[in-house]
C-alpha cells in the first residue's frame, strides 16, 4: 500500500451489539476517536445497539475498530458489524449525537 493510499480519507459506520448503552460506551467512543484524531459522530439506537460514523484514514478507522471492539470496561461487546459510507464534506470534529 503507498503513503497516499495509507492517508486517503475514509468513512465508515459502525454498529456495535451487546451490553453498549448505560455504561459510558459513547463517552468512550468520543474518547478514542479523539487521541485517533477521527471525524464523526457516535449514538444510541433505539435496538439498543451504538452507531458510530467514522471519517479518517485506514490506519485511524482500524485502530478505532479493534477499540470499539473492547469497549470500556463495564460495556459487553458482542458484535461490531462496519459499513462503508460516504465521507461527509466539513466534519472535521467528533461528537455525542442524542438517541434516534
Amino acid at each position: 500500500m503507498t503513503t497516499a493510499e495509507r492517508s486517503a480519507v475514509h468513512a465508515r459506520r459502525f454498529l456495535v451489539r451487546g451490553r453498549v448503552q448505560g455504561v459510558g460506551f459513547r463517552w468512550f467512543v468520543e474518547r478514542e476517536a479523539h487521541i485517533l484524531g477521527i471525524a464523526g459522530w457516535v449514538r444510541n439506537n433505539l435496538d439498543s445497539s451504538v452507531e458510530v460514523f467514522a471519517i479518517g484514514t485506514r490506519d485511524q478507522l482500524s485502530g478505532l475498530r479493534s477499540r470499539l471492539r473492547e469497549g470500556p470496561r463495564a460495556a459487553r461487546v458482542d458484535d461490531v458489524e462496519e459499513f462503508e459510507a460516504k465521507p461527509v464534506p466539513g466534519l472535521s470534529a467528533f461528537r455525542i449525537e442524542g438517541a434516534w
